[in-house]
């Protein structure tokens, strides 16, 4: 007797990070985020419903239970106002043995925690900046050793990043102690390249995940004194200069070599990490046209105005077809006969 094939899912479950009334511009998205999906699933023939994480995992637990989806597509970014939480979500769910779309619980908790995902890469000869992670390492550095940026090593959305956050090698030290007294946390410091930097995302597809068309973050009239980063003013203060001044623009086909060698890259690193559905890694390319991945990003900002979103839209990609490939990419039918969202 032929086996019969899985039927088709036809309910959806959207898990995002609580947001509470008046948070920061960050946290806001996500809300964002959960509109365009909620239209995407309908589009494509889902019912579906959302839940908010918060730091009650175990009342999570059973609402989820209770409603039973046939998956859950996992848009948290944070939890409790932590980024390093938002693997949890992911676990729960595989706890629960429900299908979820985008990349693995280890797979986010590999990339999310920023000096271990240097770690795997360095170990992977994928290149990335050197770093130091203690401030025992980093009073080792030679005044004349450059200039490095400071970052927190769980937290995304440039957070705690700023102007300030880009110091001489013998400023380190004090820099991860006065970041750690004001923000919590874990903070790393990384050589800061000079050069271009770059975003390439990637996407699922029937062949394998898809590199999407390369954008480069362009630094408009960027005085000496100030890096050239996007930091939290430049992606989420609109009425900064460095938000007017930070723009997004696509490589043209005089740099097919350049994208070309980023998008090999970016592949590494979907393969290194064990991504899925979505992704968005993020480089700088220095003077003498050195790639260093700054970030792996798994399950990246789907927002309409977001850098992912603008990519598939170069490639002729629309959210509806997205949001179609990624929840075919976690092993999950189609509800309507025909759709093509396969890629």
């Amino acid at each position: 007797m032929t086996a019969r094939a899985p039927a088709p899912a036809r309910s959806a479950l959207i898990l995002h990070g609580a947001v509470a009334p008046g948070a920061a511009a960050d946290d806001e998205d996500t809300l964002v985020q959960v509109g365009v999906v909620t239209a995407a699933l309908r589009k494509l023939g889902f019912a579906v419903e959302t839940l908010e994480v918060g730091r009650d995992l175990a009342d999570v637990a059973r609402t989820v239970e209770a409603i039973a989806p046939d998956f859950a597509f996992n848009l948290v970014e944070q939890i409790d106002g932590r980024d390093a939480l938002l693997p949890l979500a992911a676990y729960l769910l595989e706890r629960a043995r429900i299908p979820y779309t985008g990349a693995p619980a280890a797979a986010l908790a590999a990339s999310t925690e920023k000096t271990l995902a240097k770690r795997l890469m360095a170990a992977a000869g994928i290149p990335t900046p050197e770093w130091c992670e203690t401030g025992m390492e980093a009073g080792q550095l030679s005044p004349d050793d450059g200039l490095w940026i400071v970052k927190s090593a769980t937290e995304h959305a440039s957070f705690g990043l700023s102007a300030a956050s880009v110091v001489r090698a013998d400023a380190v030290a004090g820099r991860l102690r006065r970041c750690t007294a004001a923000h919590g946390g874990s903070w790393f410091a990384e050589r800061y390249i000079h050069g271009r930097e770059f975003n390439v995302s990637l996407l699922a597809g029937s062949a394998g995940p898809q590199v999407l068309p390369v954008s480069e973050i362009v630094f408009i009239d960027c005085p000496p004194e100030r890096p050239a980063i996007v930091d939290y003013a430049a992606k989420w203060q609109p009425n900064s200069a460095a938000y007017r001044n930070t723009r997004r623009r696509l490589l043209g086909a005089e740099a097919a070599l350049l994208a070309g060698r980023l998008g090999q890259i970016a592949l590494r690193c979907w393969h290194l990490f064990g991504l899925r559905g979505y992704a968005r890694v993020d480089f700088r390319v220095d003077e003498s046209g050195t790639p260093f991945v700054l970030e792996v990003n798994a399950n990246p900002c789907l927002s309409p105005d977001a850098g992912f979103a603008a990519a598939a839209d170069a490639a002729g990609i629309d959210l509806v077809e997205v949001v179609g490939r990624i929840v075919v990419d976690a092993g999950i039918r189609l509800p309507r006969a025909g759709n093509s969202a396969t890629g």
